[in-house]
């Protein structure tokens, strides 16, 4: 027994604190309901959750401290709190996180951290409406990603970014994974109260052993105890005590051993070093962390020193490869508290801590692998060296072990993989692809990656270049050159050393191009030197430079989608170009004019490069027309597109110009302006449905229970509804759709699932008594009907859509059918009138959009692709009837907003990505202001958008959100808004018990006067145009137009600017005195003065001096 009284190297670990001013501090940390660490380390970077909410992740570097700032950089990629978050083994910057949200994201963090706040993940993978618990990485295989929701095992390959296994056998929510170290099978722990090994290669089912393990279905955690047999799992027994249980697999039932500590409510966090064979105990909300020494024979578990300081909100181990091993350092724990990150070090005491001990650092896991997820899903099991730290035998000394982080987190042996291939983030519809290899042979094994240059305008130049074997073509100049690779970037930098051909160099054929003179920073950016060798550094550098500024405090729910330079052929007549079009590069037409074609990329900061571009209009410079291009023509890229447009109508751009409505309010009106009282609302209302409907006198609100129940609440009568029966119209059949007239207040439509549409009209004073006696009804389908549109500018014209997948159009006035619409194949989810009134836009379950001209054609005239989603979507015009905007959803159920060109529905121009909700973005668009509004039932956040005709068509603006849930939103007529206090939209907001009033304002600080900026002539939508007869006989009338200007308020354009009158200088006392006075005051001033010692010799000159023979000595 002689071993039990063996000293163990690590008995006397001792934990040391630094200093506060040696720990991350002023950080904003919540509470977390998580079965996360909350706090995750590699060897360069920590990340932790941050703020309360938890739904954005700070990431520094892992030897940063001091004060950290509140509106620091940080990842704001999730909607809901991020629930875990693991840094790849093999990549530093590499950082998988999972929120409640049901997404996964992959962050890559540049070499120097976060300098700006990042929104635009690397890669998305979705879990489909299941909240995802743990994510982290594979042991051993490169790019091999795992992460559970409820029950449910997923393993992703990140390269392909494709799922490659999902299980979902456990019957309750997975509390915790972790895998063998030599990465062969994992094991989970379970809701269940039981502990499972799970093999995903296996044949048959995956779980291989189960056995029960501790008694509470409160948070339960497993750690594989290296590369034995034995696992460590904490959690609770029936009593509530916290537990710690140690089994092996080779007798999985029975316990190896069982230790019980007190009856904390914290959940325990195990952290274990195979090599050491060290367990930290750390519990959620303790203010210890325990360690103890993990032995193979009894007693099993060995007590170390305890560590007793700050609460703990999440804890985690520091990579071995990071410690600092000259100071005898075998384990540091970074200890997440609220307001702090405290990094412990736990120290070996010796003697000396000159030399290096080898006896504390065994070889541990090395950062580098050959194994990939193919690979390992087909059965190759491949260990990952070991690597010493002993600094002498260390490639880099005493210097920290830092593995990639460059734009290349995956090695390959082709050369053509880049960081971009790697991670490619899906292409948004409608923006702008990469070069497309035109003329390139089949064969080519060039990538064909779209390139994204993180805000770096890239411009493919034309350049005489004799011999040049890279361009492809017949030998004419027809070929285009095919982007370059970050690889091959690299290596064209490397074989050859001329300046004329480095990438990322700017043509200096003139003297004006030379970078002398200017800063390093910009010199860099358009040298591919040492210095911006990668992705990262060149982001930095202009984003350090970059005009447009990231508002971290109105992060958008969307992230800008990242643009990319195209050239492509073209077409005959437009080889011609103006002098215009080449003005925004006047030397690519110049040089391209001289014959060869070699294409080289140019990387400008947009800030820049639009300068100079003025600077060329103001000096009326013009370029050749592009003759000389070969058939092959500069295509505008995103920003070039801005650049064009530089008298833009709009001031919402991605220059950073901001709207006039960027800063609207939404503001609830007073409490005795409420209808109080509701009750036994409606649930069963159709997805095409809003749900509630309301004009400027009242709203109609649908009621549960049999016969089709529709209340009408008067507004001029608001309160507290009295208890007892709701006057209500008795429709008789279930209700599918209403709606006001817009031109009269007084007449509803209500469809029923009998295919019949009834007219009401609700009587001066409101509706006392249910009633069940319609104005008329019109029978309009054989089916359900989805849906009714009343047409926006002609009176009594009246659509219906149908479960027959038939649009109809009838006159109210004869109840009879004008036009019957085709060409659907499923669903129709909705219906919008285009202003003008001639034109409608329709949404389909097949994913399809069509835009119909019904007195012309009974099909559509036009047809593109909308949202993939199948859940339902909504569809609405702006910018007069010349764009489409569209929500729904995409194939995992996101919600997003998508903006079409009204001629080409092909591809969206730009889409934003929401969250992940069930409820449909009903969407209202205000066309004076351009704003849209969106929102669901169930929703408490109204989100803002102004809608553009300039890239990116969707700049989100300040969302509105509200104190409780809302079931449905509508909106008034424009004569309704209250101008004199800068109310441009008005709504009425329906909740589980109230109707309240809703005005979106915005800040003004003349609102006496009468903003004309904001209000401009308004469409006469609340009166007709025209009647039902005209506009069947196409007898288009514009609607007329009307001012909304307050008689007797002076508008703001009207007050000039008075220049404020220059304050003479007042002259001073003595300028106002007598010149007795000044003479007199002189005489007192020499008379003093003479009074004094005046001397210029200073004391040092009577000092003695040095001799030069002491100096010499």
């Amino acid at each position: 027994m002689a071993w039990r009284f063996k000293a163990s190297k690590y008995k006397n670990a001792a934990p040391i604190v630094p200093k506060a001013e040696a720990c991350v501090r002023e950080i904003s940390v919540g509470s977390y309901q998580t079965y996360g660490n909350n706090i995750a380390a590699s060897g360069a970077f920590m990340a932790f959750n941050w703020e309360h909410t938890g739904s954005s992740v700070a990431v520094l570097p892992l030897d940063d401290c001091g004060r950290k700032s509140k509106t620091m950089p940080l990842l704001h990629g999730h909607t809901d709190t991020v629930t875990d978050l693991k840094f790849s083994p093999f990549h530093d910057g590499l950082l998988a996180t999972a929120s409640q949200d049901c997404l996964v994201k992959i962050w890559h963090i540049p070499e120097k951290g976060l300098e700006q706040s990042l929104s635009d993940p690397e890669a998305v993978f979705s879990h489909k409406q299941r909240r995802v618990e743990t994510v982290g990485f594979h042991p051993t295989a490169d790019g091999l990603m795992y992460s559970t929701a409820a029950g449910c095992v997923a393993l992703f390959d990140i390269a392909a970014q494709k799922e490659i296994f999902s299980n979902n056998e456990h019957p309750e929510v997975i509390q915790s994974v972790s895998w063998r170290e030599d990465g062969t099978v994992l094991a989970t722990s379970c809701k269940d109260k039981c502990l499972r090994i799970f093999d995903p290669r296996a044949a048959g089912t995956p779980i291989q052993m189960q056995t029960e393990s501790h008694q509470s279905i409160k948070d339960s955690r497993v750690v594989w105890l290296g590369n034995q047999t034995r696992i460590l799992t904490t959690g609770f027994d029936a009593a509530r005590l916290r537990q710690v249980i140690i089994r092996d697999i080779r007798n999985f039932n029975t316990p190896e051993k069982t230790l019980e500590l007190d009856c904390s409510t914290g959940i325990l966090m195990p952290l274990f070093d195979p090599d050491t064979n060290m367990l930290f105990l750390a519990g959620k909300g303790d203010t210890t962390i325990n360690y103890l020494e993990i032995t193979d024979k009894d007693p099993y578990l060995i007590e170390g020193l305890r560590h007793t300081g700050e609460q703990t909100k999440g804890a985690c181990l520091v990579p071995k490869r990071a410690l600092k091993v000259m100071e005898a350092e075998v384990n540091r724990v970074l200890q997440l508290t609220s307001n702090m990150v405290i990094p412990i070090m736990y120290q070996v005491p010796r003697k000396t801590y000159r030399d290096f001990h080898a006896d504390l650092y065994p070889e541990t896991m090395g950062y580098k692998t050959e194994l990939i997820a193919s690979e390992w899903l087909n059965g190759t099991n491949q260990a990952v060296p070991k690597m010493n730290l002993d600094p002498a035998k260390r490639e880099h000394g005493d210097e920290p072990i830092i593995p990639r982080l460059g734009p290349k987190p995956f090695s390959s042996n082709t050369g053509d993989v880049s960081f971009d291939k790697v991670f490619a983030v899906p292409v948004a519809p409608g923006s702008h692809e990469n070069i497309s290899n035109v003329g390139q042979d089949n064969g080519s094994d060039l990538s064909t990656t779209q390139a994204k240059p993180d805000l770096i305008v890239e411009i493919e130049i034309k350049k005489n270049h004799e011999g040049d074997t890279n361009v492809t073509g017949n030998g004419n100049g027809n070929g285009v050159q095919k982007s370059l690779t970050t690889s091959e970037r690299r290596k064209s930098s490397a074989d050859d050393d001329e300046s004329s051909d480095k990438i990322f160099e700017q043509n200096s054929e003139s003297s004006e191009n030379s970078t002398e003179g200017e800063d390093r920073t910009d010199a860099d950016l358009r040298r591919f030197s040492a210095v911006r060798s990668s992705i990262a550094e060149r982001r930095r550098v202009y984003e350090s430079r970059s005009k447009s500024q990231v508002d971290e405090k109105a992060q958008s729910p969307v992230p800008l989608r990242r643009e990319s330079s195209k050239v492509e052929p073209l077409k005959p007549s437009q080889q011609l170009m103006s002098s215009n079009s080449s003005n925004v590069m006047p030397q690519a037409a110049a040089t391209a004019a001289t014959g060869g074609i070699d294409s080289k990329r140019i990387s400008v900061p947009e800030g820049k490069l639009m300068e100079e571009h003025r600077q060329q209009r103001g000096n009326g410079t013009t370029a050749a027309a592009g003759v000389g291009l070969g058939g092959a023509g500069l295509k505008k890229s995103a920003t070039e597109a801005a650049f064009s447009a530089a008298s833009t109508k709009r001031t919402s751009t991605v220059f950073g110009k901001v709207s006039k409505f960027r800063h609207l309010k939404g503001t609830p009106g007073h409490k005795s302006t409420h209808i109080e009282n509701l009750r036994n609302l409606s649930r069963q209302i159709p997805g095409e449905c809003n749900g509630f409907h309301a004009n400027h006198e009242r709203v109609a609100v649908p009621l549960s229970g049999p016969g089709g129940k529709i209340a009408i609440f008067e507004l001029s009568r608001p309160g507290r509804l009295a208890d007892g029966v709701i006057p209500s119209l008795v429709n008789g059949s279930n209700i599918m759709d209403f709606q006001w007239d817009p031109f009269d207040a007084q007449r509803l439509a209500v469809a029923c699932d009998d295919g019949i549409v009834k007219l009401w009209r609700i009587d001066e004073g409101g509706l006392n008594e249910p009633t069940n006696a319609p104005l008329g009804e019109l029978t309009a389908h054989l089916d359900k009907i989805y849906f009714i549109r009343f047409h926006p500018l002609a009176a009594d014209v009246l659509l219906t859509a149908s479960y027959d997948m038939t649009i109809k159009l009838w006159d109210l006035r004869t109840m009879t059918e004008k036009c019957t619409l085709h060409g659907h194949t499923d669903q129709i989810f909705d219906f919008a009138w285009s202003p003008c009134g001639k034109l409608g836009a329709t949404v389909c379950k097949d994913g399809k959009i069509r835009i119909y001209n019904p007195r012309n054609a009974d099909t559509p005239i036009l047809e593109g692709n909308g949202p993939v989603g199948t859940r339902g979507a909504r569809i609405t015009w702006a910018l007069e009837g010349h764009y489409i905007v569209c929500t729904g959803f995409d194939k995992v159920s996101e919600r997003q907003i998508s903006v079409y060109n009204a001629q080409k529905l092909t591809a969206p121009l730009n889409t934003a990505s929401l969250d992940v909700s069930p409820s449909i973005l009903i969407p209202y668009y205000d066309e004076d202001s351009s704003t849209l509004f969106v929102t669901g039932k169930g929703d408490s956040t109204i989100y803002c958008y102004e809608i553009t005709d300039e890239e990116p068509y969707i700049c989100p603006l300040s969302h509105h959100r509200c104190s409780t849930l809302h079931q449905g939103l509508s909106f008034l007529t424009k004569n309704h808004c209250d101008v004199a206090s800068v109310e441009f939209s008005k709504a009425y907001r329906l909740t589980n018990t109230t109707i309240e009033p809703l005005s979106f304002t915005v800040p003004r600080i003349k609102s006496e006067l009468f903003q004309d900026d904001l209000f401009p002539p308004t469409r006469i939508t609340w009166s007709a145009t025209l009647s039902a007869d005209d506009w069947f006989d196409c007898n288009d009338k514009a609607a007329a137009k009307v001012s909304l200007k307050p008689e007797g308020m002076d508008t703001l354009s009207s007050i000039q600017q008075v220049p404020a009158p220059v304050k003479k200088p007042e002259h001073s006392q003595f300028a106002s005195k007598s010149e007795y006075e000044i003479s007199k005051q002189q005489e007192i001033q020499k008379s003093v003065s003479a009074r004094m010692e005046y001397t210029t010799k200073l004391e040092q000159d009577d000092m003695e001096g040095v001799d030069e023979n002491e100096w010499q000595e």
